[in-house]
């Protein structure tokens, strides 16, 4: 990474909050989790989905217990979001492009629509 975006990257706070934020939607969002994310989501009239059920041919499950990603699922949601980590990371310290992300966060929020990370 340059000097130069090193340097910024430790001056600007807001900087690390937009790489944070990047980062998540480099790796983690734009996964198989979109996937998984779409479809129909039921709709409850108590506001806490007590009154929403599951009808299988072994009886209902309330939706509150049910899980929302079965076991394969979750490792495949990890497994995509660690190759995106680790190309991510290979990308953010490969001297030239790494620093020149640095440079365009430090312009600009590449994900404004997103909220801000909470303070440490």
């Amino acid at each position: 990474m340059a000097d130069n975006a090193k340097n910024i990257l430790f001056q600007n706070p807001a900087l690390l909050k937009r790489l944070a934020k990047y980062t998540v939607q480099q790796c983690f969002r734009n996964t198989v989790i979109e996937e998984f994310h779409s479809g129909t989501i039921p709709d409850s009239k108590t506001g806490d989905f007590s009154d929403v059920v599951v009808k299988t041919p072994f009886g209902e499950i309330p939706w509150a217990s049910l899980p929302r990603l079965s076991d394969e699922e979750m490792k495949l949601v990890m497994r995509h979001a660690v190759n995106k980590t680790y190309r991510f990371l290979c990308r953010l310290f490969d001297e030239k492009e790494g620093g020149e992300l640095i440079l365009r966060l430090d312009e600009r929020d590449l994900v404004p629509q997103w909220d801000d990370p909470d303070p440490v």
